[in-house]
């Protein structure tokens, strides 16, 4: 059976994922067959595995750093928020069923058996496992029920490192307080903290971090300087949304739709020279951009109605008859058509009408699409003719579909017709359709072309070497902050 270290936080968004990811790539660098694993994920950003089942993105993330291919198994239970109060429980990457947080709670323990089913499997596979937590392991009221952070820990008998943003202050006093509220044998599986996110002199926090130490009797085992690499993040804390400026000479907005998913759809245009990407979420914020698209959402028809009570859709409309980008995907592609039909109440029933900027109708289904897909777009007159026959890989995942009435559908997918073109307005359920940098780079000449501006020529972009050569740099600074000699043995593997 696997060796196994698990990480938590003293709250959401404290750095466990990174440091997850962190530790899958030292580990594999190491030489050690090594997997993530998350018994239960809370995000938009979802992910198809090639067998078509679905799972969190962060732990799709933490795959890639350890070097394998992303597996349902590592995230046994997906929870989709679908509103204020519910969720879409994916289960072994199937929908399972939807649930209030009530239902859900006092049905978790029934969830046990999946994810012991899913933990043993791979640890019978690998060498180590490196299991994420999941917000604060202190919410003291939920720990009775608890299977993503100490319910965990005790069954996969893990020990336990304790992540700590700084950056927000009050660092210490968080994980002192969270040893506080810990039993005696949670105490005990606790084998370390590592402070995230410092900017500064370490030697400063030194009268500190021994405080700590005599308080809790935990060492601590690095102190993590704030990091700038470029890994997809898992949800909509991500500092990437908060940008609402333009600054580059190709000027590319993102609807910051309320229930957003997927918006790592988009991460590569920020990495092509002259391109900036933002996020907005209001008319002001739009100003003129060169390009618009509306990505994901978990709720199609409530964002669409959102779109239009906040004036964004007048816009978006404008700018498309001005002869600027209107790109769609996923949700985003829906909200283009015509209209969206709900005959079963997949989103609450009944017909809207879309944009009306492309001729298709959607008939949402109680069946989802949950499949990788791979193909080439079809030859394309006018706008985005430069983009014809190149390939496109990725996956879908939406429910129900869109059938084009008039125009030319944009992709064909596996012998199978995806999308639609209407001169400058496109649309595609394909996430990761700007993945292959031939398209993004075309996309952004394209987008040149049309602002009468040039840019200049780049080498050509290989997104996949950036993200591991982004994997090494952020395994480089944990290596080098963190006493990973310190984990090894409490895992148990002597070095």
């Amino acid at each position: 059976m696997a060796k196994v270290i698990m990480v938590q936080g003293t709250t959401s968004n404290a750095g466990k994922s990174l440091i997850t990811a962190a530790l899958c790539r030292i580990f594999k660098q190491d030489g050690y067959k090594t997997a993530p694993f998350k018994s239960q994920n809370m995000a938009l950003n979802s992910y198809i595995t090639r067998d078509g089942l679905e799972m969190g993105r962060a732990q799709v993330m933490q795959a890639e750093a350890a070097g394998i291919e992303p597996d349902v198994r590592m995230n046994p239970i997906l929870l989709k928020p679908t509103g204020e109060k519910g969720s879409q429980i994916v289960l072994n990457g199937k929908v399972f069923k939807d649930m209030t947080a009530g239902e859900y709670y006092s049905y978790k323990q029934d969830m046990v058996p999946h994810i012991l089913n899913a933990y043993n499997s791979l640890a019978e596979e690998y060498d180590i496992i490196v299991i994420e937590g999941a917000g604060s392991p202190a919410e003291i009221n939920l720990k009775e029920q608890d299977i993503v952070n100490m319910g965990m820990a005790k069954m996969a008998d893990a020990p336990v490192i304790i992540v700590g943003d700084i950056d927000r202050g009050g660092v210490f006093a968080s994980l002192a307080g969270t040893m506080l509220l810990f039993d005696e044998e949670e105490k005990e599986r606790v084998k370390g903290f590592v402070i995230n996110k410092f900017r500064g002199e370490v030697n400063l926090l030194t009268p500190g971090l021994e405080m700590l130490e005599n308080i809790t009797k935990v060492p601590v085992l690095g102190v993590v300087p704030y990091m700038r690499v470029d890994i997809d993040d898992e949800d909509s804390l991500s500092e990437r949304l908060a940008g609402s400026k333009g600054s580059g000479l190709i000027d590319i907005a993102v609807i910051r739709l309320p229930r957003i998913s997927n918006f790592t759809d988009f991460n590569i245009f920020s990495l092509i020279n002259g391109v900036s990407l933002r996020y907005v979420s209001n008319v002001k914020e739009l100003g003129e951009p060169d390009m618009i698209i509306i990505p994901g959402t978990k709720n199609t028809i409530e964002d669409l109605k959102w779109l239009r009570q906040s004036g964004l859709e007048t816009k978006i409309i404008r700018h498309s008859k001005e002869g600027k980008s209107v790109f769609g995907v996923c949700g985003g592609y829906q909200m283009l058509g015509e209209i969206i039909n709900d005959p079963e109440s997949v989103e609450g029933g009944g017909s809207i009408k879309g944009l009306g900027l492309l001729k298709t109708v959607t008939d949402f289904s109680k069946e989802k699409t949950t499949v990788q897909s791979s193909g080439r777009i079809n030859v394309i007159e006018g706008f985005y003719s430069k983009l014809s026959g190149l390939e496109v890989e990725g996956y879908e995942i939406h429910m129900g579909n869109s059938h084009v009435i008039e125009g030319l559908p944009m992709n064909t997918l596996d012998s199978k017709e995806d999308g639609c073109v209407n001169n400058n307005v496109a649309g595609s359920y394909l996430h990761g359709i700007f993945d292959n940098s031939q398209v993004a780079n075309a996309l952004v000449e394209i987008l040149a072309d049309n602002k009468g501006i040039s840019l200049e020529e780049t080498d050509e972009f290989d997104f996949n070497k950036y993200k591991e050569s982004q994997y090494d740099k952020l395994a480089d600074c944990v290596r080098k902050s963190v006493n990973i000699d310190k984990i090894y043995k409490v895992m148990g593997i002597e070095k």
